[in-house]
């Protein structure tokens, strides 16, 4: 088999790239018209739901969001009265997320994240394959002159918090 040449993988590059951005758009659009959540927020209900009820710092690391960031997704949450923060009995300092039951039937009727997704497509890569796009991308990014800005989450125009330390360690952290 004849190798793609420099033009031809560029263009497909381009298309994917095209792809990847109308299915994100498509599905944080579809999960606001269905649910008035945005993905972010659609994201960490079914998180929730899935995993809790969870300290806010291991949401956060489920989600691979800094906690800042996690807290000001649950903070429009509590507000819609989608999930209760409990704080823990033997330690005040720990705090526990857990969904109300209108936030149950919201994760039952919402479409799924296109985060959730990708989170779980990629966590599901073998090492190689995952260091293959964790390359690509950040050379994308020094091609854009865009290691500086900000990440915005997907579907919200709420910023990430930088997070300079970026280990992901799978143990419960205290908040």
């Amino acid at each position: 088999m004849v190798a793609p040449t420099a033009d031809i993988m560029v263009a497909e590059i381009l298309d994917n790239i095209r792809r990847v951005f109308q299915v994100v758009n498509e599905q944080s659009k579809q999960a606001e018209r269905e649910t008035g959540l945005t993905g972010p927020q659609v994201w960490a209900i079914k998180v929730i739901e899935k995993h809790g009820p969870l300290r806010v710092s291991d949401l956060a690391r489920l989600m691979y969001l800094h906690p800042a960031t996690v807290g000001g997704i649950l903070d429009r949450l509590e507000m819609r009265g989608l999930i209760v923060r409990n704080r823990s009995t033997e330690d005040r300092r720990v705090v526990e997320v857990n969904l109300t039951d209108d936030g149950r039937s919201m994760v039952a009727h919402s479409p799924e994240a296109a985060s959730n997704r990708i989170v779980r497509g990629l966590e599901a890569l073998h090492p190689d394959e995952l260091s293959t796009i964790h390359q690509g991308l950040d050379r994308l990014t020094l091609i854009l002159d865009a290691r500086g800005l900000p990440p915005k989450l997907i579907g919200s125009t709420k910023v990430n918090l930088p997070n300079t330390a970026r280990t992901r360690s799978k143990a419960p952290v205290k908040e």
